[in-house]
């Protein structure tokens, strides 16, 4: 074995044990286990066994293999196996369950499983030409993709981004109108209705348990009254008086994004603003690439590019959308360009569609 060889070798074992945890982690999550280790403090087998109502002989061999990988610290590590008490690090529940953390990315392993369950009908999709549409892929890529974005939102899109953007804050603090393009499960538009408490925000997904799920987190946070979900395709949306069209994350994932554009471009009419926020990716390929472009192909290959190719003549555009590619299609929607705003983020970056 060559020496380029075994260090080659060394990454892609890393990389499995990667996705072993993140199975783990996966597991942790829907089955309670960390939710349990915060509210109920640390816990011997039988004892997490009972709060979470699974077999105590799973219970415990999950406990050891977190403790195994540092994800976990246990008391005594030579005491008898009952009696062992494990505990999560305040650190390691903050970025595997506090979803209000920007550290929280404890729904990407959600995505990643689901994605994984697909598998059969994307060997299916890769060999005809065909795709995976959104909803194949279950609860829990819509509920992990809410939850990752979730903290973002809340703490930087209102607070920190559209303060940014003069006339956007200006209208907004006005008790200016939103619409959410591709609003997901509505926490784009409960962000932006709390930091705006005069604004109201009307979003749109087709994705019908999405919205749902949006409705009841709009009333939970208090702010139905002024935030109204619809689930229809955004190109069907009517209107032309809204100071703020805004898409995040999904203009990448549309099989027609260009007639999605033109409505965002009438849903603004003369005065309003039209953003899109989607993935910091190279503005040109390059190989090797970094980690957000890693993580961004990684997704483009099991869910955003066979989703956008589950529909006739898809744009197929995937994850990995570059400004040239936006610029192409605002363009050709009507827009004159697109302007990439100063503001900072390492996942994404947020372009402005000049009329």
């Amino acid at each position: 074995m060559t020496d380029q060889a075994g260090e080659f070798a060394e990454r892609v074992f890393g990389s499995i044990l990667g996705a072993m945890e993140i199975g783990s982690i996966f597991l942790g999550d829907r089955l309670g286990f960390y939710r349990s280790l915060i509210d109920d403090g640390p816990a011997t087998s039988d004892e997490l066994a009972s709060r979470t109502g699974v077999a105590e002989r799973y219970a415990r061999e999950w406990l050891e293999q977190q403790a195994a990988i540092g994800y976990l610290t246990v008391d005594d590590v030579a005491a008898e196996p009952h009696v062992r008490r494990f505990t999560l690090p305040r650190a390691h529940a903050e970025v595997l369950a506090d979803h209000d953390s920007t550290m929280f990315l404890g729904g990407v392993p959600r995505m990643i499983a689901s994605s994984f369950h697909a598998m059969p009908e994307l060997l299916e999709a890769y060999r005809t030409g065909g795709g995976v549409s959104w909803a194949r892929y279950g609860d829990d890529m819509w509920q992990g993709q809410g939850d990752t974005n979730r903290p973002l939102f809340m703490t930087s899109l209102a607070r920190e981004w559209l303060p940014q953007i003069p006339a956007v804050d200006a209208a907004l603090g006005a008790g200016g109108r939103v619409a959410d393009v591709g609003c997901g499960t509505g926490w784009s538009s409960i962000a932006i209705a709390l930091g705006y408490p005069q604004a109201t925000v009307d979003g749109f997904d087709p994705d019908t348990v999405s919205v749902d799920d949006a409705r009841v987190n709009a009333i939970e946070m208090g702010v139905a009254d002024r935030v109204r979900f619809h689930d229809i395709d955004a190109a069907e949306a009517a209107g032309d008086s809204y100071d703020l069209v805004l898409a995040f994350e999904c203009i990448h994932d549309m099989p027609y994004p260009v007639p999605v554009l033109a409505s965002m471009r009438k849903l603004a009419g003369a005065a309003g603003t039209v953003l899109v926020v989607d993935e910091r990716v190279g503005e040109r390929f390059s190989a090797p690439a970094g980690d957000v472009e890693r993580l961004m192909y990684g997704f483009s290959l099991t869910v955003c590019l066979p989703d956008g190719m589950a529909h006739p003549n898809s744009a197929g555009t995937g994850t990995v959308m570059r400004p040239d590619t936006l610029l192409r299609y605002a363009t050709e929607a009507g827009f004159a360009g697109i302007e990439i705003m100063p503001i900072e983020h390492d996942s994404f970056r947020v372009y402005r569609l000049v009329t």
